[in-house]
């Protein structure tokens, strides 16, 4: 789908609507002189126009063409931002006329929707005002808005305890024991020869840098009040390289604080008893047994060498082993999967009882590629309908089975612009995953192709600090790894929390 602006340069917002409605399909933005023509029906595109304080929106798609246009209000300090809502409210309406599709959440394409609801309930707006705002302004379906409202009023106590003297530690452990065919992250098949050599000098090389950081922590006066082990599949490791790495985190931080400890224990082909005593020899609080469905076929259609009652033994296992705070991982719209298989996986995890349910949707960059033709843009659309019934399906029977929302997050090209949330029963919170997701508060992350994230609420400074993406690139260039940490003492001295006696 192409987009022509004329009179105006508002590109990546338009943009974002547009793929709510043409999904996998390459847009393409034109930046025009205000001399020129409209467009024809023939043409197949979308037309923004500002001019003398009006914003025209021209649809010309199938054959038919559409118009609508408003008056921008006035105003110089909003003038822009006011001409671009409308601009994108005037495309979604057009393009929800001509498509006869509407998104659940609306306009709204950004990642952490939640923000814009604790914005407007921090400024003093009650549930019902930022309710009836997203749903007049932004076309937010009421079931979206409730959720919203939800995952807000559960996250805000965990928000607060987010102070800029505490901090979260991120442990990356980028291997899995095969690729599954909808993952995007930077993770690799242990069965490859290389992955299978590098893997014992990783460890080594995680446990110094877990003790270079931690040296750098004592002089910030930072708390450390969380630890994530992620990946790829942290069980991946042996018994003996679990116990290595969570040693060298005792060894290197005080943990006497610490709220929440989790190992995304993930795959059942990788977790073993053995493994299970080592985590909970070093008081891991809270795991991740990650089926992705209970249906066999989909399980095989997307690369996974398990079966689904094997995800239920391992569950069992790890209960008998006494863990006693367990996520369980679902994605809606796996390949090969139907809204009656996804519905069947709900009610068995429910039956299981987990303390917490995390359900994503899937990116439509990973299922079957799809084209620019009308016929492939509804078979598209119809996709995401069906996903949207399996996300709510999860929502309403999660919620009445004691399952809050906790935390909320989207993703671009995500199947009908859906999202993806932790559910927990009370006070089974997954702090990290809020703090992650809301960006409040200090992550310290170490291993390949972690993301460091610095942040001062008092100045509102956040700076990130990159590892290396690749296991042997984080080998091969450790030094300079080690070297960029130091930017987190310096940045702590810059932004460092004003003593109370000095307000």
């Amino acid at each position: 789908m192409n987009i022509r602006n004329v009179g105006h340069s508002m590109k990546y917002e338009a943009e974002c609507v547009a793929m709510l409605f043409f999904p996998d399909e390459k847009i393409v933005t034109e930046q025009l002189p205000d001399t020129t023509p409209a467009p024809t029906e023939q043409e197949d595109c979308i037309e923004n126009r500002f001019e003398n304080n009006v914003m025209r929106v021209t649809l010309c798609l199938n054959g038919e063409k559409t118009v609508m246009e408003q008056q921008v209000p006035s105003t110089p300090s909003s003038a822009y931002e006011e001409a671009e809502f409308i601009m994108c409210d005037l495309m979604y309406q057009l393009l929800c006329k001509a498509t006869g599709v509407t998104s659940a959440w609306g306009m709204i394409t950004g990642v952490r929707p939640v923000k814009l609801f604790h914005r407007r309930l921090d400024a003093g707006k009650s549930p019902e005002e930022t309710g009836k705002e997203f749903s007049e302004h932004f076309h937010v379906s009421p079931e979206k808005i409730e959720l919203a409202l939800q995952t807000a009023r559960h996250e805000a106590p965990i928000l607060k305890e987010a102070t800029d003297d505490t901090f979260s530690l991120y442990v990356s452990i980028p291997f899995c024991p095969s690729r599954c065919s909808y993952c995007s992250f930077v993770s690799h098949d242990i069965a490859s020869k290389r992955a299978k050599e590098i893997l014992p000098i990783y460890v080594d090389k995680l446990c110094e840098e877990l003790e270079e950081i931690g040296k750098k922590i004592k002089n910030t006066g930072l708390t450390l009040t969380t630890v994530y082990f992620g990946g790829g599949t942290p069980t991946i490791l042996s018994a003996e390289q679990l116990d290595k790495i969570c040693t060298s985190v005792e060894k290197n931080f005080d943990l006497s604080r610490l709220k929440e400890y989790t190992v995304e224990a993930g795959r059942p082909d990788t977790i073993t008893r053995e493994k299970l005593k080592v985590l909970r020899k070093h008081n891991i609080s809270r795991i991740s047994i990650n089926p992705q469905t209970l249906n066999d076929d989909v399980l095989v259609a997307i690369g996974r060498k398990h079966t689904a009652q094997e995800i239920v033994d391992c569950f069992h296992m790890a209960r008998e082993e006494g863990f006693d705070n367990i996520n369980m991982d679902l994605i809606a719209g796996l390949p090969g999967d139907t809204v009656a298989g996804f519905c069947s996986t709900i009610d068995r995890i429910i039956k299981l009882d987990p303390e917490n349910v995390t359900v994503h949707t899937l990116s439509i960059k990973r299922s079957a590629k799809l084209g620019a033709s009308w016929e492939e843009r509804k078979k598209a659309l119809e996709l995401a309908q069906q996903v949207g019934e399996m996300v709510s399906y999860a929502q309403k029977n999660l919620m009445e089975n004691s399952f809050m929302p906790y935390y909320l997050y989207k993703q671009r090209n995500t199947l009908g612009n859906l999202e993806n949330t932790g559910y927990c029963k009370k006070g089974c919170e997954g702090r990290y995953n809020i703090y992650i997701m809301d960006e409040t508060q200090t992550i310290i992350a170490a291993g390949g192709g972690a993301v460091s994230k610095l942040k001062s609420n008092r100045t509102g400074k956040l700076e990130r600090i990159f590892n290396y993406k690749y296991p042997f690139e984080y080998v091969e260039h450790f030094d300079e790894i080690l070297k960029r940490k130091n930017r987190v003492v310096t940045f702590f001295e810059e932004n460092r929390p004003i003593p109370l006696w000095e307000n």
